[in-house]
C-alpha cells in the first residue's frame, strides 16, 4: 500500500468531508436544531410553536414519518408524506449471549452499515459507524477489508443513536465512534453529530468518545472544535515498524508526529488521550513491546486501554492468553501509565470491536 493509496485518504479528506451521495435536493429534517426546524416549519406556513414540536417529536419520540405528529394539523400532515425525516430501516438484526445487539441499518441510498448496542447495568453503550466502509485497511480489522464507499452524513450518524435507544426502549448514556470507518476523515458531520446527539437528544459529550487511527493534521483540526468528547488514538503498536505492519497508512504518518500532535490536542482543549492498543499473540504482547509502549507515553496526559484481539475470518492472528494480557498490564501499571483492559462485548455475533462489516450477516 503505497503513496497513493495515502494520498486518496487526504483528498478524501477536502472532498468527501460533508459529502453524500444521495441525490435528493431536500435536507433532512434530522440533525437540525430546534431554531432550524422552526424557520423550516415557518417556511410551510406553520406557525413557529410547531418547530418546537417537530423537535421533540424527531428527537424525544424518534418519528420516522410527519404523518405520525399526531399534534400537527390532519390537513397539513397528508401533505407531507414525502418529507424525509432521515431515518433509516433496519435491515438484520442479531442478539450476543451477553444482550449486545448488533443492527444492520439500510441506507436510503441501499448502502449497509452497522452500530452495536451495548447494555450494561444502567448503562446503554452505541457504538456508531462515520463511513460506509473504511478506507484505512487495518490488517486486523474486518471493516477495512470491505473497502471504502463514502461517508456518512450527520443525520446517518444520529440515527443509529436513536436507532438503538428505540429498540431498547432506553435512553442511550454513552456513545463510541468505534464503528465502521475512520471519524476523522469525516469531521464535520462527525462534529455536526456530536453537537445533536448533546444538543438535541441530551447526551453528554463527555460521554461520547471519538476514535481515530491518526490522520495527520486531523487531530488538531477537531481540537479547534473545542469539544469535551473524549479521544480516542488507536496505536496497536509500540514503534513504528510495527505500527505500519498492522495500519498501512501509518508509513506516512511517524508515530513521534502523532504523538506531537496529541500532545497539542491536550493542550489545547484541556482532555486527556486514551491510546488503544489491540493485543496480539506473539506479535505486540510481549515484555519488549510493553517497555517500548511506556516510553512512548512517559509524562504524556494519558490512559491506555488494552484490547484482547478479536478474530475476523481473513487474517490468522490469535488473541493472547489471558496471564499474557496481566503480564502486560502489570508492566505498564509498574512503569506508572494508567492502564485498562476492555474485553469486547458481542464477540460471538462478529459485534465486537474490529469485527463490523456491512456485507456479513451473521444471524
Amino acid at each position: 500500500m503505497g503513496l497513493d493509496y495515502f494520498l486518496l485518504c487526504l483528498i478524501m479528506v477536502s472532498t468527501l468531508d460533508g459529502s453524500l451521495t444521495n441525490a435528493s435536493a431536500q435536507r433532512p429534517l434530522l440533525g437540525m436544531n430546534q431554531a432550524e426546524l422552526t424557520e423550516w416549519v415557518q417556511s410551510q406556513g406553520q406557525a413557529a410553536y410547531r418547530g418546537k414540536q417537530l423537535h421533540q417529536w424527531l428527537y424525544a419520540k424518534g418519528v420516522r414519518s410527519l404523518t405520525d405528529i399526531t399534534v400537527f394539523p390532519k390537513a397539513w400532515r397528508q401533505g407531507m408524506e414525502n418529507v424525509c425525516i432521515g431515518r433509516s430501516d433496519i435491515h438484520h438484526r442479531s442478539i450476543a449471549a451477553d444482550q449486545t445487539v448488533k443492527f444492520l441499518l439500510r441506507l436510503d441510498d441501499g448502502q449497509i452499515i452497522e452500530t452495536v448496542g451495548m447494555p450494561m447495568d444502567k448503562r446503554l453503550t452505541v457504538c456508531v459507524s462515520s463511513q460506509v466502509g473504511c478506507p484505512m485497511a487495518c490488517d486486523f480489522c474486518a471493516t477495512g477489508k470491505g473497502g471504502f464507499v463514502r461517508n456518512l452524513a450527520t443525520h446517518e450518524i444520529v440515527d443509529q443513536v436513536l436507532t438503538v435507544q428505540e429498540a431498547f426502549d432506553q435512553r442511550v448514556s454513552n456513545i463510541v465512534f468505534m464503528g465502521m470507518g475512520e471519524p476523522l476523515i469525516n469531521v464535520q458531520n462527525v462534529v455536526g453529530a456530536v453537537k445533536c446527539l448533546n444538543q438535541d437528544i441530551g447526551i453528554g459529550q463527555r460521554s461520547i468518545t471519538i476514535s481515530t487511527v491518526g490522520i495527520p493534521g486531523q487531530i488538531r483540526r477537531l481540537a479547534q472544535y473545542r469539544l469535551q468528547t473524549t479521544l480516542a488514538v488507536s496505536l496497536h503498536g509500540s514503534n513504528q515498524a510495527l505500527r505500519t505492519q498492522l495500519i498501512p497508512s501509518a508509513q506516512h504518518y511517524p508515530l513521534t508526529d502523532l504523538l506531537d500532535e496529541c500532545r497539542e490536542y491536550i493542550a489545547m482543549t484541556g482532555r486527556r488521550v486514551t491510546f488503544e492498543y489491540i493485543l496480539l499473540a506473539g506479535l505486540n504482547d510481549c515484555n519488549e513491546h510493553a517497555a517500548e509502549l511506556s516510553q512512548l507515553l512517559r509524562g504524556f496526559q494519558s490512559h491506555v486501554n488494552l484490547i484482547p484481539y478479536n478474530p475476523i475470518d481473513e487474517v490468522d492472528y490469535q488473541r493472547p492468553s489471558r496471564k499474557r494480557v496481566n503480564q502486560f498490564t502489570d508492566s505498564l501499571k509498574a512503569a506508572g501509565i494508567a492502564v485498562s483492559v476492555r474485553y469486547s462485548r458481542g464477540l460471538e455475533k462478529d459485534a465486537a470491536c474490529g469485527q463490523l462489516r456491512a456485507s456479513k450477516v451473521n444471524a
